[in-house]
């Protein structure tokens, strides 16, 4: 199969049925998005202190790769076989929340991403994940999307915004809160 295959020369590309589509189309931009969170995602497995995580980020890789699938096909094509995203698979980070949170000190303060290169790809990788939620409920009022892609993307900045925390912990940085100044 080769790379290239100048179809796109002409800014246009193909969605999972045939339909072709402009690359500035809303649903090229939002599973770009998904794309881009799930390279941040490698960033993230790839530190040293996410070695625990590391299964837990690669089930994470995965799904982004089934969302994206999900928002690559066009809308209505049921003859495009794509897997599934499950609420199993929201459950999944819910129970991945819990258990980082239950070791962690109490949040008594809003946090300032940063202390740490590691904590700071985290929260890089968080306002991508955010980014990625806005654009399908964008892409949602145009023509809906599978709620649980909305779900999934919501749960994970959770997850993200914890594992940051997390990483603060295990490699004794400080959270720097947030001091308002009023």
């Amino acid at each position: 199969m080769k790379i290239y295959t100048k179809t796109g020369d002409q800014g246009s590309t193909s969605l999972f049925g045939g339909k072709r589509v402009l690359k500035s189309d809303l649903r090229i931009d939002t599973y770009g998005t998904v794309d881009e969170l799930n390279s941040w995602i490698g960033v993230l497995r790839d530190q040293d202190v996410n070695q625990k995580r590391n299964q837990a980020l690669t089930e994470i890789q995965d799904r982004l790769f089934t969302i994206g699938s999900i928002l690559a096909t066009e809308p209505g094509n049921a003859k495009v076989k794509i897997p599934e995203l499950l609420d199993a698979d929201i459950l999944f980070l819910e129970k991945e929340i819990d258990t980082m949170d239950a070791m962690l000190p109490p949040m008594k303060f809003f946090v300032l991403p940063g202390g740490h290169q590691a904590v700071s790809f985290g929260h890089v990788t968080r306002t991508v994940c955010r980014r990625a939620e806005r654009l399908v409920i964008a892409l949602n009022q145009a023509e809906p999307i599978n709620e649980l892609v909305i779900k999934y993307l919501n749960r994970l900045s959770d997850y993200l915004f914890v594992v940051c925390r997390a990483m603060s912990f295990e490699l004794k940085t400080i959270e720097t809160p947030w001091k308002p100044r009023m």
